[in-house]
């Protein structure tokens, strides 16, 4: 092993905090291995940022069993980076993986049942080389399956000690509500919802999730805070050749940059200039205001946009004037 954290990365305390009425912390900026692990990428490069991350106090690292490409790969590979590197710190990491969209061909390899969802966090665990997860998720509700179900698999994957909490992506609030009242009947350590949400996506706000963990003492992490990179002033012109929405075109499509939503982006721009940010650093610093959220998911392909991403929270919140503002500017054309 080569590798030896930054002794000064807990430095910043501020950086922590409790997810809703939970005894886990989590660092208010989070690293998602949904891009950049995948067998297209470089493998020295995914150990830079895993490395950038710890050195500067982000302790948690977000998969999924079909991140890649191909499925399985980021599992793959951020277990070798553990093996290789970082186990000797693993008490010192949150590592948290998800189940529920496809993943295998058949009847099996998708949804929420019980056969699926067991399943597949053990070839999970295979592929990262561990005998648990911090956190395992259901990845989406499933109209099909019944929820009792669904949570009393969750309830067995942590009484069998492969996962330490649970935690619920892609519901809405009423589903919510009816998985950790039975959560809460037997005792099941549900503790967060990862959900989409930014300036630009307002989902949560309006179909009851973040009402419902307020309400409940669920935390929230929140990934695309840069609107699959609308926000991240790439866009501010026109479609960059290299971007995103230029080369597949899979989660952001040229249509989705109005002509109104353009003219909003360089709104927000100068509003974020403003307060001495980048548009970047405002979108993420505005999920954070949230008191309902503890954690954002950043995804990166260098190192330095981490550390860009950490200085979001240097600047003071928000004030009233600059909230109502980013409303004005932002909701005509957000998704709701």
């Amino acid at each position: 092993m080569n590798y030896q954290a930054d002794e000064h990365r807990y430095d910043n305390a501020n950086l922590y905090q409790h997810v809703g009425r939970s005894g886990l912390m989590l660092p208010k900026i989070s690293l998602g291995l949904w891009h950049n692990f995948g067998c297209n990428s470089d493998f020295s490069n995914m150990k830079k940022l895993l490395f950038t991350a710890f050195d500067h106090g982000i302790t948690h690292f977000d998969l999924a069993n079909n991140y890649g490409p191909e499925y399985g790969r980021a599992e793959t590979n951020f277990g070798q980076i553990l093996k290789e590197d970082l186990m000797p710190y693993r008490d010192q990491l949150i590592i948290s993986t998800k189940a529920g969209y496809d993943m295998w061909p058949g009847p099996y390899g998708n949804w929420g049942s019980r056969k699926y969802l067991i399943a597949s966090l053990d070839q999970s665990l295979k592929r990262m080389g561990l005998d648990y997860v911090d956190i395992f998720y259901h990845h989406r509700m499933d109209p099909n399956t019944p929820i009792e179900e669904t949570i009393m698999a969750l309830d067995q994957i942590v009484r069998s000690g492969k996962a330490l909490y649970v935690g619920l992506s892609n519901y809405n609030g009423e589903m919510a509500d009816k998985a950790v009242q039975i959560a809460r009947e037997i005792h099941l350590p549900l503790i967060i919802h990862q959900n989409r949400y930014s300036i630009l996506d307002r989902t949560i706000e309006n179909n009851g999730l973040k009402e419902s963990a307020g309400r409940t003492g669920m935390g929230i992490i929140c990934f695309s805070p840069l609107a699959q990179g609308l926000l991240s002033e790439k866009y501010l012109k026109d479609i960059p050749k290299d971007s995103r929405m230029a080369r597949d075109g899979r989660f952001l499509h040229a249509s989705d940059l109005t002509e109104e939503k353009k003219a909003a982006i360089r709104s927000l721009d100068a509003l974020a200039k403003e307060r001495g940010q980048t548009l970047p650093q405002m979108a993420l610093a505005f999920v954070l205001h949230s008191k309902e959220v503890t954690s954002v998911l950043i995804g990166a392909s260098k190192a330095e946009q981490i550390l860009e991403n950490l200085d979001s929270l240097k600047q003071p919140d928000f004030s009233e004037e600059e909230l109502r503002r980013i409303d004005t500017i932002s909701l005509p054309v957000a998704r709701m």
